[in-house]
């Protein structure tokens, strides 16, 4: 490839907007869902699906259904998602647009995988 085509390439890439957001993970076995949020998530299930399969994921009750009951037994859904590319910082926008969905679908305990927060 040429140098002006891989620029070229470089800059589309440049251009494509990213996008930050909050999805849900649900079990579609016994209804539990994992709420989070993720600064790209372009491809996002893709990676997530990738590290359930190679038993990397960080939740550990997600983790074991996961491997008990395989990936058809889960859904995906973005349930917010925010241009990235305007924000300055990261990690507050992420808290604080996850926050609400947290609050409003409860995901703990018997009805999700998520921690309770830390008060």
């Amino acid at each position: 490839m040429d140098k002006n085509k891989r620029k070229e390439l470089r800059e589309e890439y440049k251009q494509i907007k990213t996008y930050m957001g909050v999805i849900q993970i649900t079990n579609k076995t016994n209804g539990m869902i994992y709420v989070d949020s993720y600064p790209n998530l372009k491809n996002k299930w893709l990676t997530l699906q990738g590290q359930l399969e190679m038993g990397m994921f960080a939740n550990s009750q997600l983790q074991k259904d996961w491997k008990e009951l395989g990936s058809e037994a889960f859904t995906y859904e973005v349930l917010e998602k925010k241009e990235s590319a305007e924000v300055t910082d990261m990690k507050w926008e992420l808290k604080k647009i996850v926050k609400p969905w947290l609050e409003k679908l409860n995901p703990y305990g018997d009805s999700g995988y998520n921690k309770l927060p830390r008060n």
